[in-house]
């Protein structure tokens, strides 16, 4: 094998990056669908054995511990069947993908004859067929009812365009022009990696290219090493939940791990997790292999990511549970056990690393309206597919990120009002921060939005909605508290009151006037609130992402209003200390209440689900103000251990 001096190894090194990272922009600048164009994409530049030498800057974290398993599938069902010119596409979840929506194409690269490595663009189509626009039915079971599945297929044919593959793909979904257009950008795009790996071939020569690709690998499973073997060993365990199973009875839906440290290697055990759900809400092995990567690289941040750091860990998985869901299993809201699994690793990763500890962020959410576009007498389909940003968790030393693209995917982007009222026919009334939605600590976490949207002239247009952390809310660690429940609220047209759908439903209709609304939570609280400088939280006052009413609740902070118009207040700092000493008294009492008690209080009107929650840690259906039994024991019971076991 070629040598490579330093200088030629850095080059290459960031040449790779740089490759993939070119596929992004051209995908961007040319692709069809308005959610790929925000950035619901990642790309990756893999080897001659589909192992992953390089990601991009900006891709999402979800697909990026994916993409070198559906790169060897394609191997696997094309081997000695490849040619220049050829580009394959697969979406297929149970041969390592994500979810149907996530169509990858790939090509391979050849030097001198010889395959030396593959160029891969994932992109989400907003529709790929299936019993709801947009794809996600969360009553779907079976995956026969989210959409198409693409095993292997060749779309391009040694450079000629299969267009009958191509349209009779895109004639099984709700917009089969953008389909179209999406392919030949996604196509494209690995061509141009492709060009760029042809470059460094001319200029380095193929022996000493086929070398980077795998001494890139070689590199950040060395410094991954190292970095653990210098850590102590021991095991350290957690558990985090989905809100339910909508096919099962009440009861939060547990995901266990323990992160075993041993010599130079992490090893993730997920035994104890509950079995598949009669929902969408299943992860199949490769998005919870990349859950796994991404929450685990998030502390590493310095280190490429490829390949050689997925040598480094070790997953144990039980058969026939949610993290390791097989054919037909559905699969197509993944992304729910997902974040669960990467913040439960921000945790535990919090205890090996505490100068980077974090608490939770919020739950990603997915809002899909579709129907006929009245505004034009064609009447087209359109697809209305939505996404918040919201807050992440605080930080030792530091608040938590307001109002930033979900763990899930960081490098997308929190989509533009303007270009979805031209392309839907919805109009957005209000889109703005969210006051108390930041999750109290000494260390706050960072604040949430809320989104309301009125319906505009439209026929047959349904809405489903896919979130979680309703129940299992957004937690704080080291003493912090939670955040805020999830959950969509509709209003119809005429109606006097407004109707709580809650954070998980599909194929609801509505008509013109309907006015849907919904938060995302801030991130959880780090430390104890009552530790946090009285000055800090009179600033979250005056930037309004704290109400006067909860820094006395919450911080126990006495705040006066001077003249709010003019963000004008002061703090009382002989009744903080005062409060501060009752609460402390009586907090752990109040967060022992009987349940039921809690549950009559909030019926009665006198106490708000943010009390019930942050106070009493108690959950309920919140709309109704029905007690929901198991959840909160199964939430107290976290509660003792992340929030009362930190208050001194």
């Amino acid at each position: 094998m070629t040598e490579l001096d330093p200088v030629t190894f850095e080059v290459l090194k960031n040449s790779f990056i740089t490759s993939v990272d070119q596929m992004g922009e051209q995908i961007l600048r040319t692709c069809y669908s308005f959610v790929i164009y925000n950035h619901d994409f990642s790309s990756a530049l893999h080897d001659a054995d589909g192992e992953c030498a390089a990601q991009g800057n900006a891709d999402i974290a979800v697909h990026v511990g994916t993409l070198h398993f559906t790169c060897k599938e394609v191997m696997r069902h094309f081997e000695g069947d490849m040619h220049e010119g050829d580009v394959y596409a697969i979406n297929d979840p149970y041969a390592g993908g994500t979810h149907f929506s996530d169509v990858r194409l790939i090509r391979p690269v050849f030097a001198e004859g010889k395959i030396i490595a593959f160029a891969q663009s994932n992109g989400h189509w907003s529709d790929v067929g299936g019993s709801v626009p947009g794809s996600f039915d969360v009553s779907a079971k079976e995956m026969f009812k989210e959409g198409l599945r693409i095993t292997p297929v060749r779309l391009f044919d040694k450079g000629r365009f299969c267009k009958d593959v191509a349209h009779l793909i895109a004639s099984n979904t709700r917009d089969p022009a953008s389909i179209i257009g999406d392919i030949q950008a996604q196509a494209q795009a690995t061509a141009v990696c492709e060009r760029e790996i042809h470059r460094l071939v001319g200029k380095y020569g193929r022996e000493t290219v086929k070398t980077g690709l795998s001494a890139v690998q070689d590199y950040v499973e060395r410094s991954v090493r190292q970095r653990i073997a210098a850590l102590p060993d021991g095991e350290w365990e957690t558990v985090d939940f989905i809100d339910r199973d909508p096919a099962g009875g009440e009861g939060m839906i547990p995901i266990r791990i323990k992160l075993t440290i041993k010599g130079d290697k992490a090893i993730y055990d997920f035994t104890g997790s509950h079995p598949v759900i009669g929902s969408i809400y299943n992860s199949a092995f490769g998005t919870t292999f990349s859950a796994v990567a991404a929450g685990m690289k998030t502390f590493f941040p310095d280190l490429p990511l490829n390949s050689g750091f997925y040598r480094c860990f070790e997953i144990i998985k039980p058969a026939g549970s949610i993290v390791d869901a097989q054919w037909p299993v559905a699969v197509t809201g993944f992304l729910m056990p997902f974040e669960k699994i990467m913040n439960a690793i921000y945790e535990m990763w919090s205890k090996l690393m505490p100068e980077r500890a974090l608490a939770c962020a919020f739950n990603l959410e997915y809002l899909l309206t579709g129907g006929r576009d009245a505004r034009t007498p064609d009447k087209p389909i359109f697809m209305f597919y939505d996404w918040l940003p919201g807050g992440w968790g605080g930080r030792n030393g530091k608040d938590g990120a307001n109002v930033t693209t979900a763990c899930f995917g960081t490098g997308m982007m929190a989509q533009p009002v303007e270009g979805q009222e031209r392309a839907n026919p919805i109009l957005t009334t209000e889109c703005e921060i969210l006051r108390d939605s930041p999750g109290p600590g000494r260390w706050r976490g960072g604040a949430g939005v809320v989104k309301t949207s009125v319906m505009l002239e439209a026929e047959k247009t349904v809405i489903s909605y896919i979130c979680d952390r309703e129940r299992a809310v957004v937690w704080g660690i080291e003493g912090g508290l939670p955040s805020m429940p999830h959950g969509l609220t509709l209003k119809r047209a005429g109606a006097d009151e407004e109707e709580r759908l809650g954070s998980i439903f599909s194929d609801v209709p509505i008509s013109e006037g309907d006015v849907f609304s919904r938060p995302t939570a801030g991130g959880g609280g780090f430390g104890d609130p009552l530790e946090r400088d009285p000055a800090l939280v009179l600033e979250d006052v005056k930037d309004d992402y704290v109400s006067v009413e909860r820094a006395a609740k919450d911080y126990g902070v006495v705040v006066e209003t001077i003249d709010a118009e003019l963000c004008e207040y002061r703090i009382d700092l002989a009744a903080t200390a005062a409060l501060r000493e009752v609460i402390r008294a009586r907090r752990v009492t109040e967060a022992r209440l009987d349940p039921a008690l809690v549950a009559a209080r909030y019926q009665a009107g006198e106490i708000d689900a943010l009390d019930a929650i942050r106070q009493h840690a108690v959950i309920l259906d919140w709309g109704t103000g029905e007690l929901l039994p198991e959840s909160t024991r199964q939430f107290r019971e976290v509660f003792e251990r992340r929030s009362i076991a930190g208050w001194a």
